[in-house]
């Protein structure tokens, strides 16, 4: 314990975009512009599923859950990236790391095994319509949405302490935009061969195992859609899975990359690009794909717009309660 004690650093220091002035500016608004779609789509998403009994579904219900999993997962990240581009100071401390560290992992093993719920509630409603009500029941439903949040609570658990145990003795700049386990893993003056082992175990237990899962109910899914001899039917059918489609190619293509293959293998380039595609990108593009491939949310978002503008154009009556005369 001495020993650890006298080789962790108070801070570390994380890199920034760039070091080059107007690329760090046009990196700080691309950055910034992409949070503020994330945080407006989910948002508006979120807005428009609640308020709209027509959507209140267990489709909806999950896809609720993931558009709160994805504001919780970019605003863990995206506010440090963006204070380490401009800031001179880009150092970080070790509580805050643990922090950051500890949510990300929760919240990137959650997104990874709602988009395996929601595959199975697709499987459902598309493979055994008739029994589709009495199976979704909303209690039944609840306990699916809190599978994701235990399994990453679990996931975070182990592999941080794991991390943290580590002697960093080779430096304390980490060569990545936030606190992510990999890079951690390069700071270390032991072999990390537990963590690496962790790692493969949680890739095995975890993704490919909801990989799996999502890719069995699929099969499932497109075998039935071809068996409907309508094709208007067939296309409406399976114009509702295309964007959880989507959205699990874009998820899986960037989380597999980074996690599937020795840490002692990484290129911090690849890393820094997949990790911005799946805390950042991914996030602000799943409400965009999901509105766009889907008319019920489209018709209700619109809706929902023309009334906050209505709203906001309206000017206030004095028989209104919520006049207050000007002094």
């Amino acid at each position: 314990m001495e020993n650890f004690n006298q080789t962790l650093p108070k801070r570390f220091i994380l890199i920034g975009l760039s070091t080059i002035p107007h690329v760090q500016v046009i990196g700080f608004l691309l950055f910034l512009v992409m949070y503020i779609m994330t945080l407006v789509g989910n948002c508006l998403l979120l807005i428009t599923v609640r308020t709209s009994p027509k959507l209140h579904t267990p489709m909806y219900f999950f896809l609720s859950n993931l558009s709160f999993i994805d504001i919780s997962l970019s605003s863990t990240v995206a506010p440090v990236i963006l204070m380490n581009t401009l800031s001179i100071d880009t150092s970080i401390s070790v509580g805050g790391c643990v922090f950051q560290m500890f949510c990300y992992l929760v919240l990137g093993v959650a997104e990874c095994v709602l988009l395996s719920v929601m595959a199975y509630d697709r499987f459902v409603a598309i493979c055994r319509p008739l029994y589709y009500s009495s199976i979704m029941n909303m209690r039944f439903c609840i306990i699916l949405a809190l599978i994701p949040w235990i399994v990453g609570f679990i996931n975070a658990s182990i592999h941080v302490p794991l991390t943290w145990r580590l002697p960093f003795c080779r430096s304390h700049h980490v060569n990545h935009f936030f606190c992510e386990v990999p890079p951690f893993l390069r700071l270390s003056c032991i072999d990390p061969w537990l963590n690496e082992i962790a790692i493969y175990v949680s890739a095995v237990s975890i993704v490919m195992c909801c990989f799996l899962l999502t890719l069995i109910s699929y099969i499932f899914i497109i075998s039935s859609i071809l068996r409907i001899r309508s094709s208007r039917v067939r296309h409406a059918v399976f114009s509702t899975c295309f964007s959880h489609l989507i959205v699990v190619s874009l998820y899986y293509g960037t989380l597999l990359s980074i996690y599937l293959h020795p840490p002692s293998s990484h290129s911090a380039e690849k890393d820094r690009i997949a990790s911005v595609l799946y805390t950042v990108a991914t996030p602000m593009l799943n409400p965009i794909i999901y509105s766009i491939r889907n008319k019920d949310v489209k018709k209700c978002i619109i809706t929902n717009t023309k009334k906050i503008v209505m709203a906001l154009s309206m000017p206030i009556s004095p028989l209104s309660p919520n006049y207050r005369p000007r002094c």
